[in-house]
Order: C-alpha cells, then sequence, then structure tokens
C-alpha cells in the first residue's frame, strides 16, 4: 500500500489484492460469479497491506458518516448511485448555506449544477495527486453534460452573471468537504511514516 496521498491511501485501504486477477476473473467467467475461497494469501506483502489498510480505515471511521461518504464517492475503488447522490446533496446544501438564496423552481437546475461541478471536481482529484484537467472546462460543455446527464436545460445567457457565483461556491465546497474527509487519513499517514 502506497503511503504517498492521503487520497492514493483512502482508495488502497479498500481495495482487496487477489493472488491472481487472472485466476479470479476465470473463476468468475466460469462460474458466473466471484467466491472467496476459504485458503488466504498471507503473504508478508498482503499482510502488510492489511495492517497498513486497517489503520487507514479505522481514522476514516472517525469521520461523521456523510464526510465518510463524500470521501467515499471520491476515492473508494467502486461507486454506487446511493454514494453519488449523498455526495452531491453534500456539495449542494453547503454551496446554497453559503450563498444567496434562490427562488423554489431555481433550486432543481441548481442541484444539477451542484452534481456537474462535482463530477468535475471528482475526476480533476481522482489519482491521488490533483492534476488531472478540468473535464468540462467551458461553460458550453459543462451545460452540455448538465443537460445530458440530468436532463436539466440551463441557458447560456448570462452565463456568469446567472451561475458563476454558484459554481465557485459548489467548487469551494468540495474543496472544503475534500480537505475535511482527508484530515484523519493525513494523520494517520503521518503518524505511520513517523513510526517507520
Amino acid at each position: 500500500m502506497r503511503l504517498n496521498s492521503a487520497r492514493t491511501a483512502w482508495h488502497d485501504c479498500l481495495y482487496s489484492q487477489w493472488n491472481s486477477n487472472a485466476a479470479h476473473f476465470a473463476m468468475i467467467q466460469e462460474l458466473g460469479v466471484g467466491v472467496q475461497k476459504t485458503e488466504l494469501d498471507n503473504s508478508v506483502g498482503i499482510c502488510a497491506h492489511r495492517a497498513l489498510a486497517g489503520r487507514i480505515q479505522s481514522a476514516i471511521a472517525t469521520l461523521p458518516r456523510r464526510l465518510q461518504l463524500f470521501g467515499h464517492h471520491m476515492y473508494a475503488p467502486g461507486n454506487s448511485d446511493d454514494l453519488r447522490e449523498e455526495a452531491e446533496a453534500l456539495v449542494f446544501e453547503l454551496a446554497y448555506g453559503r450563498g444567496e438564496r434562490m427562488y423554489a423552481k431555481r433550486i432543481p437546475k441548481a442541484q444539477a449544477v451542484a452534481a456537474g461541478v462535482l463530477h468535475r471536481y471528482r475526476r480533476m482529484h481522482q489519482g491521488g495527486q490533483s492534476a488531472a484537467p478540468d473535464p468540462l472546462p467551458t461553460p458550453e460543455g459543462f451545460r452540455a453534460w448538465v443537460l445530458d446527464e440530468r436532463g436539466v436545460a440551463l441557458a447560456s445567457e448570462s452565463w456568469a452573471r446567472e451561475w458563476g457565483g454558484f459554481v465557485s461556491a459548489c467548487f469551494l465546497a468540495c474543496d472544503d468537504l475534500d480537505k475535511q474527509a482527508l484530515i484523519p487519513v493525513s494523520a494517520a499517514i503521518s503518524l505511520m511514516l513517523e513510526a517507520a
């Protein structure tokens, strides 16, 4: 398990290593489902991974539930619609709470915008080093994604005035939630590296 970043550690602590990926996929092909065998690989590398993973998982468990779900959506190897929806709701609530009030008819559009910003933020920060390019850097591309994925049409007229502030608030919300979620993981990594 790599301890070079909290994001990578979050991913790796939830990833189960197999002795042989080829053997595992052959079993899935043959049986139609993956089956855990009773024999475990207790090699030194696997045991070390499990020990480090347990420390990171314990750190994650100290977070409030919603922050855990946000972090799992961002960095866990598997993902689900439930995790995504919870993360989107959290980003929307935080951004909306910090910004200007809006009419009720505008809230569904704002929720779609928050979902689009989270999608962008997640894609930019996956891989552990936050170096990926913005997948939707232009307002046109962003509006097209919101329309395709959420079925919500956003007007292009006065885009910056209409949505610029809320998009910025959503990015700030994502950044704040990300930092809060990674604090205990970073602390656990620091303690493990000091002990090494």
